[in-house]
């Protein structure tokens, strides 16, 4: 694709110096660009209920003074849009004098190429796919009521114009396929779920045996919660599946290392670095350098390049995820975790991929060592205050777990903890690591990014869980 900053209708030397005299004299600061593409088709009880494509470009323009940023927006790639975003952005700058913080490092890394995969395949091919998926569960299974099937896809080009004249640019394809199935006996309905996506083309999620697996396994969970019991209520062992279960470790733990809630201490884990937040043989990474992963970025959206952050090895906290102003205002280094929505919103520290590395315990081994406990599998909605660090989470799909055999699957099961203190409770870690399907979505502030998840099987020792049972 063409430079973003060749849209506008003045030179880049033009935009150049407008930036600049935006940003000089304080912090830091930068132009970003943005253009994208997004498209969805939804396919729901029996028919294509929304077909959507949208395109859309525009500019931010920030900088920073202290603790204090200015910031403005706009959709119009033009001269006249420029300055009065760098007039209203200036204003941060009065009665400041700041030291221009030093570029990001530049990358010769690529994560992604400029080809766009929302063209291929069709409009009609990606319908008829949805059809063909709803077609597949209602024959399957005579309990099937409901089938919801989605596509989606986005394409986005960003560039990060410096006041020193440097650019960075980067392109991120991203697509997602999602089936939910509701099925039912008499009166008694149960749903399941299963998604897949990755920042890459549509390609192998197309593929016969890739959608009928998505389906069956939507159907599956559908049918292992038509015959769950009640979850009961109480304190119990419990072990985690792997992979989509690290959304609990993502938001009980990860939001908690972020650089921006550790700076104004509001974090749990605020002023704890080189302690133990975390039973020893817990190692908790942030890496957004993995290809074709949902959190996965060649550059944050400051310009700097993604790293594989270790933020807590061993059971010690030894790192944050930062921006740049966070960074800066703590004394330590930018990691590439400056992320932001669009160009409408300024970045603040975002996770990427967040996991738990492995252990040396089969999972059969953890599940066998649980004389009366439950095991979760997957995980719906949760809650977590970050100040606090407490949490609380639904199990969309869970078991008894007794004499060491899962036996009954259980239903409204809430698992009820403190993220430190839960993470305190791991006594087992799987060697069976892996990273969630690709379906992750973060909301903070208002801002909702894309995200990995991931970890191992674990057990966790006397955790509270909520049930309806009596």
């Amino acid at each position: 694709m063409n430079s973003l900053l060749g849209q506008f209708d003045i030179s880049e030397d033009q935009i150049r110096r407008i930036v600049s005299d935006t940003i000089n004299g304080s912090d830091d600061g930068e132009l970003y660009l943005e253009y994208s593409e997004s498209e969805a088709l939804m396919f729901d009880n029996g028919r294509l209920k929304t077909a959507n494509f949208n395109t859309d470009q525009g500019f931010g323009l920030r900088a920073i003074a202290g603790e204090a940023s200015g910031y403005a927006h706009s959709s119009e790639l033009s001269e006249a849009a420029l300055l009065r975003a760098s007039d209203a952005v200036s204003a941060v700058k009065g009665g400041y004098s700041g030291t221009l913080a030093a570029a990001p490092a530049r990358t010769n890394r690529h994560l992604y190429t400029d080809e766009n995969p929302i063209p291929s395949p069709s409009f009609e091919a990606k319908s008829k796919l949805l059809q063909e998926i709803d077609a597949w569960l209602r024959a399957k299974d005579p309990r099937v009521r409901q089938v919801t099937a989605s596509l989606a896809s986005s394409w986005q080009h960003v560039e990060i114009l410096r006041a020193d004249g440097q650019v960075v640019r980067d392109v991120r394809p991203l697509v997602r396929m999602n089936v939910s199935v509701v099925v039912g006996e008499g009166d008694r309905q149960e749903s399941g779920s299963y998604g897949m996506g990755g920042r890459k083309g549509f390609g192998e999620f197309l593929i016969e045996d890739s959608w009928q697996h998505a389906a069956d396994e939507a159907l599956r969970q559908a049918l292992v919660n038509l015959q769950a019991i009640p979850a009961p209520a109480g304190t119990f062992d419990i072990v985690l599946s792997s992979g989509w279960p690290g959304v609990m470790l993502h938001e009980a733990v990860g939001h908690g290392l972020e650089g921006d809630f550790n700076r104004k201490k509001t974090s749990a884990f605020a002023g704890l670095l080189g302690q133990q937040v975390a039973a020893k043989g817990v190692t908790v990474v942030d890496d957004g350098t993995i290809a074709e992963r949902r959190g996965s970025l060649t550059v944050d959206d400051e310009g700097t390049p993604t790293n594989r952050n270790v933020l807590i090895e061993d059971g010690k906290l030894v790192g944050y995820m930062q921006d740049r102003q966070n960074a800066r205002l703590m004394g330590m280094n930018a990691t590439g975790n400056g992320r932001r929505e669009s160009y409408a919103h300024q970045p603040m520290p975002r996770m990427t991929n967040t996991y738990m590395t492995a252990g040396d315990m089969a999972p059969e081994e953890i599940i066998a060592s649980v004389k009366n406990g439950v095991y979760a599998v997957s995980f719906g909605g949760g809650q977590v205050d970050i100040t606090s660090g407490k949490f609380v989470f639904g199990c969309t799909e869970a078991y008894m777990i007794e004499n060491g055999k899962v036996t009954q699957p259980i239903k409204g099961a809430m698992l009820i903890g403190n993220g430190p203190d839960a993470m305190h409770r791991v006594t087992m870690i799987g060697n069976d690591m892996k990273l969630d399907t690709g379906i992750g979505m973060c909301g903070k502030a208002g801002q909702g990014v894309p995200v990995g998840v991931g970890q191992p099987h674990l057990r966790m020792n006397q955790m509270t869980l909520g049930g309806t049972r009596v």
